[in-house]
């Protein structure tokens, strides 16, 4: 496999020297050492840190706080969003395995979090609904969701918000390209 490595700009293109204490603020603020700072100019090593660093705490509240994996919190944060939908439109949105959706949901609906109701047009499909027990959990958890990420968008202005959302959903949008699918055979080099 052939990588095509990008050059590292300098940490001060993106982040001065302060005259007064001839630091960086950014080495200051955090002390990134050289592996760190090199790493972070990928954009998939930036994209996994920022995740790990929205999700880990939140994740872990959750399972702390309400004994819910991941999978299941998401499972009611989508219907939260979305009521009525499927365990596999939740997996096709959400990327998780539908078998780990499945294992989710069927603990999540004997802990009175959800309720399954038989589709209309394909009585195969099982619609999902948030039970008032669900809802709750929603209610007290999404705040916390929503103050992180106010919390790490903090440094961007409203339009570089806006367009790092674009840019985002552009990227996300390109993965349900079937030529971006993950195959089972490696690509030949």
């Amino acid at each position: 496999m052939l990588f095509i490595l990008e050059p590292i700009q300098p940490l001060s293109a993106i982040d001065p020297v302060d005259p007064e204490t001839g630091s960086s603020a950014m080495l200051v603020r955090h002390r990134l050492d050289a592996l760190t700072h090199a790493r972070l100019w990928r954009f998939a090593a930036r994209f996994n840190y920022l995740s790990l660093r929205y999700n880990t705490p939140l994740y872990g509240w959750v399972e702390e706080h309400f004994d819910l994996t991941r999978a299941e919190f998401v499972i009611l944060y989508s219907l939260g969003l979305f009521e009525g939908v499927t365990a596999s439109e939740i997996a096709a949105s959400t990327a998780f395995p539908k078998n780990t959706l499945s294992r989710a949901v069927n603990r999540i609906e004997k802990l009175g979090l959800i309720a399954r109701s038989e589709a209309e047009s394909d009585r195969r499909q099982q619609n999902l609904t948030l039970t008032p027990a669900g809802q709750a959990i929603l209610d007290e958890a999404v705040p916390r969701f929503m103050a992180l990420e106010e919390e790490m968008l903090s440094p961007l202005s409203l339009v570089e918000r806006e367009t790092l959302s674009v840019l985002m959903a552009k990227v996300v949008l390109s993965m349900f390209d079937s030529k971006l699918q993950p195959s089972a055979e490696p690509a030949k080099p």
